[in-house]
């Protein structure tokens, strides 16, 4: 069962509507409280699940292509027509049945999800853990006029979903659930309406297409994948077996480029009450939300070839969450103003970086020591490393979980300690290579930050 929200076993009866039972993780329901209203989602739906089935004996029938040939053979034209027709219409009452039993409703303190044709769910999603809520519009979708959203709870991996509602029915949904979350009455949460905005940053397209050619990763796979094609093509003489290798690597070169320019196309941030907004995408358009206070770590990626441009990329951790880019390029001045609405207080172009010991650190790792630093400020600790792509990662006093200090036998040797940070998004930034007498000290005064910077925290509450 995942925390934030209870679901019924399968073929269990189903709860009552008004009054589901009380499950671990699910928001107690109030004695005399009002029935809540169901509602089903767009009629545009059955059409889009309608597929489900027909997509299923297709997959048979393309594994099966002998067999499915002397079939039709058999069956005759008219035969096979109607049995076409047959598949169409099963596909239309799978697609309406399945829309039929689906419905949702908002409650005081959740929002309810009933889906199943054949074994009923009933998904109870306390507000008060809602984490992020989503509006994305697939292609189709976005022709149709319907959207899709999606639901980040705190402690869940995989989002909760109600698709497809119309456009602006899901925007109300979206600003009335957050409303709730942020603590207004159910009464005012419906005419809260959407929060406004402040547009902070908008990347060009055109500096996206050249940050992505520019970088590094990029070309480096795509030449390794075809010198190694070219190998297994001069040494086995098979032309089959070397496409066989340089297709998985196209495809990954693809997910890199021409998949992120799709994805990250007119990336937009925009301020609001409710955290930051980031509007994106070309084929596919997404409306995500970084939540307020809930960030646990933010890293500045800095390729090679970004840098005399002054360009970052920014990154970012939220606990329970997938949402993991805040801006894919932008410069740093601009990358630095949104961070900052994201980490209130924190100047990053102030913090100073000291860098590893150099006598020690050289023969523990040659080369690349000079890419590794450490900088704390009252509000941050953060690290450094890297010299062909720099990566700063910045976690805050307040979300740090525990700290330790590692040290193996080489480093023993010349005298040298790492730090790690563990914060709540499953995650560890480490300050490599620090000399061992201020690797011990640090730990004990990063400890001390930590337990400060969490008793003074402000609460992790929307639209405060």
């Amino acid at each position: 069962m995942e925390p934030g929200a209870a679901h019924e076993e399968p073929g269990a009866a189903p709860a009552e509507a008004d009054t589901p039972p009380v499950e671990p993780g699910a928001a107690p329901v109030e004695p005399g409280a009002a029935p809540a209203e169901h509602h089903r989602l767009h009629p545009f739906t059955p059409l889009r699940r309608a597929w489900v089935p027909i997509g299923a004996v297709i997959g048979v029938l393309s594994q099966q292509v002998d067999r499915a040939q002397e079939w039709a053979r058999d069956l005759g034209s008219v035969l096979g027509v109607l049995l076409l027709l047959g598949l169409l219409l099963l596909g239309a009452l799978y697609g309406f049945l399945s829309w039929w039993f689906t419905s949702y409703a908002v409650t005081d303190t959740e929002l309810r999800i009933r889906t199943g044709l054949l074994f009923r769910r009933t998904a109870h999603i306390r507000l008060d853990r809602l984490q992020a809520v989503d509006v994305t519009q697939p292609l189709l979708a976005r022709a149709t006029g319907v959207a899709k959203l999606k639901l980040d709870v705190i402690g869940t991996d995989d989002k909760d979903e109600l698709a497809f509602l119309g456009e602006r029915e899901a925007r109300a949904l979206r600003a009335e659930l957050l409303a709730r979350a942020a603590g207004f009455a159910p009464a005012e949460a419906a005419g809260v309406g959407e929060a406004p905005v402040h547009g902070l940053l908008r990347v060009p397209a055109d500096r996206l297409w050249r940050s992505l050619l520019l970088s590094l990763g990029v070309w480096g796979a795509l030449a390794g994948g075809l010198a190694a094609s070219v190998a297994v093509w001069w040494i086995s003489a098979s032309l089959v077996v070397s496409l066989a290798m340089l297709l998985p690597v196209l495809g990954g070169v693809w997910a890199a480029s021409g998949g992120r320019f799709l994805t990250e196309y007119d990336w937009t941030v925009a301020d609001s009450p409710d955290g930051l907004r980031l509007d994106h995408g070309l084929l596919d358009r997404a409306h995500e939300t970084v939540p307020p206070g809930r960030v646990q770590m933010v890293r500045i990626v800095e390729p090679l070839l970004w840098r005399r441009r002054g360009w970052v990329r920014v990154e970012l951790a939220v606990a329970g969450s997938k949402n993991d880019v805040l801006v894919p390029v932008a410069e740093r001045g601009e990358a630095y103003a949104v961070v900052a609405r994201v980490l209130p207080g924190v100047e990053l172009a102030d913090l100073e970086f000291a860098p590893s010991p150099g006598r020690a650190s050289r023969w523990v790792v040659p080369v690349w020591w000079k890419g590794y630093g450490l900088a704390v400020s009252p509000q941050v600790f953060a690290a450094r490393h890297g010299r062909l792509c720099r990566r700063t990662e910045i976690v805050p006093h307040a979300k740090v979980q525990s700290v330790r200090l590692t040290q193996g036998p080489w480093e023993r040797a010349r005298g040298v300690a790492d730090v790690s940070v563990d914060h709540g998004a499953n995650g560890t930034v480490t300050a490599r290579l620090r000399a061992a007498a201020e690797a011990a000290e640090f730990l004990h005064a990063q400890a001390d930050r930590s337990r400060t910077g969490r008793a003074d925290a402000s609460p992790d509450r929307w639209m405060t």
